[in-house]
């Protein structure tokens, strides 16, 4: 079985030429404005990236991914909110390949069989036609395209068990973790980097009890999750890029924010 994809055309494109076109096109950009070079050698465990359309958020995602690829993964587990399916619990991706526009990314199904064993993962195939997650994947076969892969996608989920599962992962030295989320979603430009800023400092600062003192992001309890367990396993957080989707199409009167963030 084949988790096929279910948003190529609309979210990224579906041709693989112009996926690798965008991606070089975010690293030229990024390589002539950034001022510390050194954020480009960290070698992250763990990155939180963001899943909207790549013309608004694809560069704040592409320099997550591109920094994970530094750490030469074997297994990225890709954790993503529930946009379309209501679940409890988590499903995960009990498919035997993912598929993108330049081609397949093997599913670790064997891992994803051992982590089930030890947490309560179900299989529910509708929930995982998923974009928060499915966008991430273009990157990680970018960058990493010789690591399997592995799928989770939560919704009425305990973030506390959900960080016992990050933990489980990060365990193991050749896994890595993506966590997907958005920010606030359609205020006026200055309201949204209010908020925001809250989901920035509580990243920043490993601070759980913040994320409930204004921000709004989509992914909130995967963020919560990896705050949890980066505290428990010692990670340090380091913010990578903030920006809205103002930066791309130039209307402030409603955005949805971004940020991408390493755990190393």
């Amino acid at each position: 079985m084949k988790r096929q994809m279910s948003v190529a055309g609309m979210f990224y494109p579906a041709e693989c030429g112009e996926v690798e076109t965008m991606i070089a096109q975010f690293n030229s950009i990024l390589d002539r404005a950034l001022v510390d070079s050194d954020v480009l050698n960290i070698m992250p465990r763990a990155i939180i990236a963001p899943h909207a359309g790549y013309i608004y958020s694809g560069f704040t995602a592409n320099i997550a991914h591109r920094v994970l690829a530094n750490s030469k993964p074997e297994r990225v587990v890709v954790i993503g909110p529930s946009h379309r399916v209501y679940l409890e619990g988590m499903s995960g991706s009990f498919f035997d390949a993912y598929e993108t526009p330049c081609g397949d990314l093997a599913i670790d199904r064997a891992y994803l069989e051992y982590l089930a064993s030890l947490f309560e993962i179900s299989f529910v195939p509708e929930a995982h036609a998923e974009h928060s997650t499915e966008t991430q994947m273009p990157f990680i076969h970018h960058y990493m395209p010789n690591a399997k892969v592995v799928e989770i996608v939560y919704g009425d989920q305990d973030p506390a068990y959900l960080a016992k599962v990050c933990e489980a992962i990060l365990s193991d030295p050749k896994n890595a973790i993506v966590i997907s989320t958005d920010l606030s979603h359609y205020y006026p430009k200055s309201k949204a980097e209010q908020l925001d800023a809250v989901c920035l400092k509580a990243v920043h600062d490993l601070d759980p009890a913040l994320l409930h003192q204004g921000c709004e992001a989509c992914g909130k309890i995967g963020v919560e999750a990896i705050i949890l367990a980066a505290r428990t396993l010692g990670l340090r957080p380091r913010i990578l890029d903030y920006r809205t989707s103002a930066d791309a199409s130039g209307d402030e009167s409603a955005v949805v924010g971004y940020m991408s963030a390493a755990f190393v």
